[in-house]
C-alpha cells in the first residue's frame, strides 16, 4: 500500500510538468494536420481532335467549372490529352490518364468515350456529349446510366429533319442532297437512320458519301459534283471536325449550299448550321464534375438531352454561292454572320 501510494504522490507532483508538454504535443500535431495541403482533384479531358478545333468548346467547360468556384491551378487541376485526328492514339492517351490516377475523366465525343470505357470500369467518365450513348453500349439507360459512364447526349431524332427543312427553305427546288459521313464514327448509324427517315418525309433523295480518311473529302465532293447535288448535309464526324476549313473551301468552290452539325464551320466561312449548342454541353458537363466530385456516383447520374439548339448563318457565304437566304430563315436565326 505504501509503494502505491508513493508512486501516486510521484505521478501527482509530475503533472504539473507533463500536463503541459502533452498539450504541445497535441496542438503541434492539429497544427500540422491543418497545414496539410488539400488534394486538389484532377480532371483528365480526353479528345480525338487538335485542341484547335475545340477552343469554344474547352473555354466553356472552364468557365462552367469557374462558375462552381474551380480554378485551374488552384483548386483543380486539368489534364488535357488531344489525339490530333490521330484515332489510334486514344487507347494509349486514355490509359495514360489512368495511370495518373485522375478523378475523372470528360470526353468530347463518342470515340474518346470508347477509349476511356475500355482503359478503365472504375474511374468515372462523362460526356460532354453523345449522339447514341445507349446505342454505343455506354450506359444501359439515359436515366439509370448504370456504370462508371454518364453526361450529356445530343440524341434528338427532330435534328436530322430540322437541318433538311432549313436546306429546303434556302433551296425550294432541293430534290437531292449529298450527305457527308463517317461510317466508322459511334452513333453515325443513328444518324443516318434519322437523316433516311426526314428525307423520306421531305421527298429528298439522298447521296452517302463515307469520309473514312481526310483523303476522302475532295473525292467526295467529286461525287456530289458528278451527281449533281443540290446542296451538302455534314453529320458529326472528328475526321470532318479536323478539316473543317478544307470542307468550307470545298463547299464554297463547288457552289453547294451546306448545313454543318457545328457552328464553328459556320465561323470559318461555311453557309450554315443548325445543332445542339456544344459550348452549352461543355459547360454543363461540368456540373457532373462537380456532382462526382462531391460524392455522386456517375451510374445514378442521369444523361441529359441537349435543350438548346441554334440556327448560325454566313451571309458572306451565301454571297459567294449566289444564293439569298429567304427572311423567314433569318427571322429564326440564333446568330447571323454578315
Amino acid at each position: 500500500m505504501r509503494v502505491w501510494a508513493k508512486r501516486s504522490e510521484m505521478i501527482n507532483d509530475r503533472l504539473p510538468f507533463i500536463a503541459p508538454i502533452i498539450l504541445f504535443i497535441l496542438a503541434a500535431a492539429f497544427t500540422a494536420a491543418a497545414q496539410q495541403p488539400k488534394k486538389v482533384p484532377r480532371i483528365g479531358y480526353l479528345c480525338p481532335t487538335r485542341p484547335s478545333s475545340l477552343l469554344a468548346r474547352t473555354e466553356a467547360f472552364r468557365q462552367g467549372l469557374n462558375e462552381l468556384g474551380y480554378i485551374e491551378g488552384k483548386n483543380i487541376a486539368l489534364e488535357y490529352r488531344w489525339a490530333e485526328g490521330k484515332i489510334a492514339r486514344l487507347p494509349d492517351l486514355a490509359a495514360e490518364l489512368v495511370r495518373l490516377k485522375v478523378d475523372v475523366i470528360v470526353t468530347c465525343g463518342p470515340v474518346a468515350t470508347r477509349s476511356a470505357k475500355e482503359a478503365t470500369a472504375t474511374i468515372p467518365i462523362v460526356m460532354a456529349f453523345d449522339s447514341d450513348p445507349v446505342g454505343n453500349g455506354f450506359v444501359a439507360s439515359l436515366a439509370r446510366p448504370g456504370g462508371n459512364i454518364t453526361g450529356l447526349s445530343t440524341l434528338a431524332p427532330e435534328l436530322s429533319g430540322k437541318q433538311l427543312e432549313f436546306l429546303k427553305e434556302i433551296v425550294p427546288k432541293l430534290s437531292g442532297v449529298a450527305v457527308l459521313g463517317t461510317s466508322t464514327w459511334p452513333g453515325n448509324a443513328q444518324l443516318s437512320k434519322e437523316t433516311e427517315l426526314a428525307a423520306g418525309a421531305l421527298g429528298v433523295k439522298l447521296q452517302y458519301l463515307d469520309i473514312i480518311d481526310p483523303k476522302d473529302i475532295e473525292t467526295a465532293f467529286r461525287a456530289a459534283t458528278k451527281a449533281r447535288a443540290d446542296a451538302l448535309l455534314v453529320l458529326v464526324s472528328g475526321v470532318l471536325a479536323d478539316h473543317r476549313t478544307q470542307i468550307v473551301n470545298l463547299a464554297l468552290q463547288s457552289r453547294l449550299p451546306v448545313t454543318y452539325y457545328r457552328r464553328e464551320f459556320v465561323e470559318d466561312g461555311g453557309l450554315m448550321s443548325y445543332s445542339a449548342s456544344y459550348p452549352d454541353l461543355d459547360r454543363h458537363a461540368a456540373t457532373y464534375v462537380d456532382k462526382i466530385l462531391k460524392g455522386a456516383k456517375p451510374a445514378d447520374l442521369p444523361v441529359e438531352q441537349p435543350t438548346k439548339f441554334e440556327l448560325v448563318i454566313n451571309l458572306k457565304a451565301a454571297k459567294q454561292i449566289g444564293l439569298t437566304i429567304p427572311q423567314s430563315v433569318l427571322d429564326r436565326a440564333d446568330n447571323v454572320i454578315k
